[in-house]
């Protein structure tokens, strides 16, 4: 695991949830309460057991001796889940811990020890409810567009987007006699056509529009143009019901008509940013046609505004997907579709897609896709046209080429993060302290007060220095001056006071100043604990 020091302290931060769970265990913990954690921890998704660790806030590492033959337990836990733990010893000011890294159940499948599916209820280990269990179930339900729909037939399927299916299979995978191939065959390729008869597959991606409207109707896409968000009615509007190679580049010829072009000046060079680049709308349309629920009746929505597309389509993120996680996990709903688009060369592989929108956004300066409009019943996806910080893109440029950094994904979106102060998820953890030990980003303040702000390279580079002392903070000892100040303005001060005096700590990061002050002999608490007040000693 590798596990730094660094990232040992961000836990400790953290407050225990589905994938964080801390015990002491100073001297021993039980053997079969341990393998329930690890069992309730992978029913939830995978995390940490830390042991050496108290679980409330704030944490002491107290050191455990539990479980010296970490080794065999790790086989322990192999023969019982069929799933491979890590186990790590972390010694952390000499204090011995030991780290259970726990995967992930398989998709569909809880796991069980001694026969129930533990999971997690705050402090307490219980078994799965029917809820959990049925949601678990279904998540390995079958694939929708792999199912064969009785009622059609090849009649049904429309020839243009054969055609389009013929031409860009051939073109990726360099196989000419795609082109001529009798088309029962080609549909045997492309496994829409399993024993002779068609799949849903096949209706939704070669239907003619008769076919459709008898007997997959919600296979429909439907495109908006408003000239603002405000207006009520649209200003042209186009129903396509038709199997979506016969569309997909109506779709974006369609967008293209009122994509206006910004310019960018680079020194001497001007740079022309279209307000929607087509690689992000085209995965943006694949993910909505790939990921939709058919089972629900809603149609698949594009409303373009001038500087704002959004694409919404029917049932939420496919299950262990989020918007949080969106860059890393890959579970497309509809399967057939995605392998059908990755032999015709559509997307790279049968995942999200999300990647290359996130990087193309950041690469030209504009905000990050935005799923935050997306529920248990639709996925809202928001691409902004506008460019935002022309400025940001330039530092980036001017870090790799001094540090000969080839950006990852994660790399960009977690600096644009920050620099957006959007908090930060786990996922982000090997990337964040990469990024600090090339001091790109910076650490200011512990515990709960940490907070992760650009280097300040960046900000002089931008010539905003003042912006860089503000986001960095004050350090301990000018905090504790200005505590001593505003006492002695004031001959004495309620706690509360303090509060405006340094904005944005914590109460508990308040108190430790008052008391290290106290203990350093520089101030006194007199009076009844309420009425209360500090004065200078």
């Amino acid at each position: 695991m590798d596990i730094t020091e660094q990232q040992f302290e961000y836990w400790l931060t953290k407050r225990e949830k589905e994938n964080l769970e801390f015990k002491e265990a100073k001297i021993q913990f039980d053997y079969k309460k341990m393998m329930k954690y690890c069992c309730a921890i992978a029913n939830e998704g995978g995390g940490n057991l830390i042991f050496g660790v108290t679980d409330k806030l704030p944490r002491q590492v107290v050191g455990s001796n539990a479980f010296q033959n970490y080794n065999q337990i790790k086989k322990d836990l192999f023969d019982t889940f069929r799933l491979r733990f890590e186990i790590e010893e972390f010694f952390y000011g000499g204090k011995r811990t030991l780290i259970f890294s726990i995967p992930s159940r398989s998709t569909g499948l809880p796991l069980y020890y001694e026969n129930i599916p533990w999971m997690r209820v705050d402090e307490s280990l219980i078994s799965m409810t029917p809820d959990h269990l049925k949601k678990i179930f279904n998540e390995s339900q079958p694939d929708f567009s792999a199912q064969v729909c009785e009622n059609a037939v090849i009649d049904d399927l429309d020839e243009i987007a054969i055609h389009n299916l013929r031409h860009l299979w051939s073109k990726k995978s360099g196989n000419a006699a795609m082109l001529t191939i009798p088309i029962m065959e080609l549909l045997q390729g492309a496994e829409l056509l399993i024993d002779v008869k068609l799949n849903y597959g096949a209706l939704i991606l070669l239907g003619k529009k008769e076919a459709l409207g008898r007997l997959l109707p919600n296979a429909e896409i439907i495109y908006e143009y408003r000239s603002s968000e405000s207006s009520i009615s649209a200003q042209q509007r186009q129903d396509y019901r038709i199997g979506f190679l016969a569309i997909y580049q109506k779709l974006w010829d369609l967008i293209n008509l009122r994509n206006d072009i910004e310019h960018v000046r680079e020194g001497l060079f001007i740079r022309d940013i279209p307000n929607f680049n087509e690689e992000v709308i085209r995965e943006a349309l694949l993910n909505a046609v790939t990921h939709r629920d058919y089972h629900l009746q809603g149609s698949v929505f594009i409303r373009q505004f001038p500087k704002l597309l959004e694409i919404e389509n029917p049932g939420g993120f496919p299950t262990g997907v989020t918007p949080e996680n969106i860059l890393y996990k890959q579970n497309p709903r509809n399967r057939r579709i995605a392998e059908v688009f990755q032999k015709c060369g559509l997307i790279e592989r049968s995942g999200q897609g999300a990647d290359k929108m996130f990087r193309f956004s950041i690469e030209e300066a504009k905000s990050l896709p935005d799923y935050t409009r997306s529920d248990t019943y639709s996925v809202n996806l928001r691409l902004s046209g506008g460019i935002q910080d022309v400025q940001f893109l330039k530092f980036l440029e001017k870090i790799s080429e001094e540090k000969k950094i080839d950006w990852t994904v994660s790399d960009l979106v977690l600096l644009e993060y920050i620099h957006q102060g959007i908090k930060l998820t786990p996922s982000f953890h090997d990337a964040l302290y990469r990024l600090i030990n090339q001091d790109i980003i910076e650490v200011s303040g512990r515990g709960k007060g940490v907070k992760y702000i650009l280097s300040k390279k960046f900000y002089t580079f931008l010539g905003e220095k003042g912006v860089y002392t503000r986001r960095k903070g004050l350090d301990t000892g000018a905090k504790k001056a200005l505590l001593i100040k505003h006492i002695e303005h004031y001959s004495k001060a309620k706690f509360d006071e303090f509060n405006d005096v340094i904005p944005g700590l914590t109460r508990d990061q308040l108190k430790n100043l008052l008391k290290s002050l106290r203990k350093e002999g520089k101030i006194e608490f007199l009076g009844a604990h309420r009425n209360g007040y500090w004065v200078l000693k």
